[in-house]
């Protein structure tokens, strides 16, 4: 058999294999490279923003201690704040404890004058006063050497229709009296003209005598006709056995029961000092008139009688 010989082809399909396998593995290369540098760039981008979060979270702590250190001196500022006001606090319970003890002090010192004073009161009342000049033992019957006088009138309906006449007589008692040291005016019931005074003398000026005077005239107050309670007042409050006082009863009627009870409890009251005088005179003035009951006229009649007083009828 004869042998031929084959022509070599170059371009032969395993040589063309072979080149798409090698330009397929340069290819993959150039993609492996490719995505290898890729990668390190979205590495590098990671790292700036992990870096950038860093110094915002350190930017962040700085504040924190910023504001922690800011919160302590605070704190400590209120801390001393506090100790002051403790401070204050004790200094003040100090000078209150002080003045507690100041305000006793004072209070009984307070208490002690009003001793003093009660005391000097007392002295001073302990002998009536002597006036200048002699006073008339009398002035129309009746005696004018009390150095205290008070007046218990009767404020009922029937007064108050010559209540005129009763304030001048007043005037007039009041008048012959020109120098005493204190005076009093009473309804029959006991009640002070001047609340203000009650149980205490109204002291004798020329003003005070005038304004007293002016009120009375003005006066309304409420009445039982009868000068029994007024006289009980008048010696349990306002005669004492170291002064001389005269009780003046103004009244046109009495509308008590009997008249040996009531004398019999006056008289017991007005008792009769180790001097021998009784502790106030008793006078009376009534206003009678020919129509009206006679019984006050006959209680005080007997009354004055009994107590060293004079009575007076005058007219309506």
């Amino acid at each position: 058999m004869k042998r031929r010989n084959r022509e070599l082809e170059i371009f032969s399909l395993s040589f063309l294999d072979v080149i798409s396998c090698g330009f397929g593995a340069v290819v993959m290369l150039i993609l492996i490279s490719k995505t290898d540098v890729e990668l390190s760039v979205a590495g590098a981008e990671d790292v700036s923003t992990l870096l950038a979060s860093l110094f915002s979270l350190q930017n962040s702590v700085t504040q924190i201690e910023q504001e922690l250190r800011d919160d302590l001196t605070s704190l400590e500022a209120l801390s001393v704040q506090k100790s002051s006001i403790a401070s204050a606090s004790k200094s003040l319970e100090n000078e209150l404890t002080k003045l507690a003890i100041n305000n006793t002090a004072v209070a009984k010192s307070i208490e002690g004058l009003s001793l003093v004073e009660e005391k000097l009161k007392q002295a001073s009342l302990t002998k009536p006063r002597k006036p200048a000049d002699k006073r008339d033992v009398e002035v129309g019957g009746i005696p004018v050497d009390s150095d205290y006088v008070v007046f218990i009138v009767d404020t009922s309906g029937s007064m108050k229709n010559i209540w005129g006449s009763v304030s001048r007589e007043v005037n007039n008692v009041l008048n012959i009296h020109p120098e005493v040291i204190g005076f009093q005016i009473l309804n029959d019931m006991g009640k002070s003209i001047i609340s203000g005074y009650e149980g205490k003398w109204i002291p004798d000026t020329p003003s005070r005598r005038k304004a007293v005077i002016s009120l009375f005239g003005k006066w309304n107050a409420v009445s039982n006709s009868s000068p029994v309670e007024g006289l009980i007042v008048a010696l349990s409050k306002y005669a004492k056995p170291n002064i001389t006082t005269s009780l003046y009863v103004f009244g046109d009627d009495y509308s008590g029961g009997g008249y040996d009870t009531v004398i019999e409890k006056v008289s017991r009251q007005n008792k009769v000092l180790s001097s021998g005088r009784r502790l106030a005179k008793i006078h009376a003035v009534g206003f009678i008139s020919s129509g009206s009951p006679d019984r006050f006229s006959v209680l005080m009649r007997e009354m004055t009688k009994r107590n060293e007083g004079t009575f007076i009828a005058l007219p309506k």
